[in-house]
């Protein structure tokens, strides 16, 4: 029992912790916390119905309720809603394709115009390209690396995010190797959601199997770093973690293949695999005395 209650104690302080910065988001974004309540009990419903099924049982109302600590009713109307397709008032309408995949061919084409020679200059700089030269210009480059997408929704997507820019004489230039959305909320919210989320999820894997099958969950940090060194640090670590994805992308880009067709009981499973780097810093905690060293040393 003491045991569980410790552990309790942590994941809820735990929780508490990693609330904070995603309501700082919410409030900024005028999300009041009877939206995020809605949410919270819509997905912690989806969870239980999907991934806590007992094995070879259905899942049922019944356990999803007692998982949850909801009541059956409300399960069961958390359930019926999720059937029933979804309309705000006012609310923004992206059209295409949903936004991950957006982002994922963007990147690709963002990272073939970089990798390959191609599309370089005699310096093996990416180059300007010819909109209209289909052989290797900016159609040929998107053909090669995004599969099926339309040339010119890629053009609009990234000229709407800042990763190229027109060139006076018509011709498109890269501006900005990542896909890293330059205004508006809308993008960035989303990979809030997507990167986030995979860092949570492989921390509950290595919960669960991190003594016999662990992921890859690393971080650098100290405590009080004078505030003048960090520009030099945030140049150093940019520059060595850009070269380090670039290699991770050369080798995941030389064994991607296309998904298998719908029904295909040939073709091997397929994984989404990536490896994320992230920066942070906030000001650092007042060290406090410790009252057990006479000396009156902070601990």
């Amino acid at each position: 029992m003491e045991v569980h209650t410790r552990l309790q104690t942590v994941l809820e302080a735990a929780v508490a912790r990693l609330l904070r910065p995603l309501f700082r988001v919410l409030l900024r974004q005028s999300m009041s916390f009877v939206a995020f309540e809605a949410i919270a009990k819509r997905v912690y419903v989806e969870v239980a119905m999907q991934d806590f099924a007992i094995e070879g049982k259905k899942s049922s109302i019944s356990r999803a309720s007692i998982l949850s600590g909801l009541t059956r009713k409300e399960v069961t109307r958390l359930v019926v809603e999720a059937t029933q397709p979804v309309h705000r008032e006012g609310a923004d309408v992206i059209e295409g394709e949903p936004p991950r995949q957006r982002y994922n061919r963007a990147a690709r084409v963002l990272t073939g115009w970089v990798r390959d020679a191609t599309f370089h200059d005699a310096a093996g700089n990416p180059r300007p390209l010819d909109p209209n030269d289909t052989a290797t210009g900016f159609g040929a480059l998107v053909r090669r690396h995004s599969g099926d997408m339309p040339v010119r929704a890629m053009l609009d997507e990234l000229l709407r995010v800042g990763a190229v820019r027109r060139t006076e004489d018509g011709r498109i230039a890269l501006q900005n190797a990542a896909y890293v959305p330059a205004d508006g909320p809308l993008d960035k919210l989303d990979i809030l959601g997507q990167d986030v989320a995979d860092l949570i999820a492989t921390i509950d894997h290595n919960i669960q199997h991190g003594a016999d099958n662990p992921r890859y969950q690393r971080k650098v940090m100290y405590e009080a770093i004078p505030a003048e060194a960090l520009p030099a640090f945030r140049q150093l670590g940019a520059s060595q973690a850009q070269r380090l994805l670039e290699q991770l992308d050369r080798w995941l880009a030389d064994h991607d293949t296309d998904l298998p067709a719908p029904g295909d009981t040939q073709a091997g499973p397929r994984l989404r695999v990536g490896l994320g780097i992230y920066y942070f810093e906030e000001p650092a905690a007042a060290r406090t005395p410790d009252p057990t060293d006479p000396t009156g040393a902070s601990s």
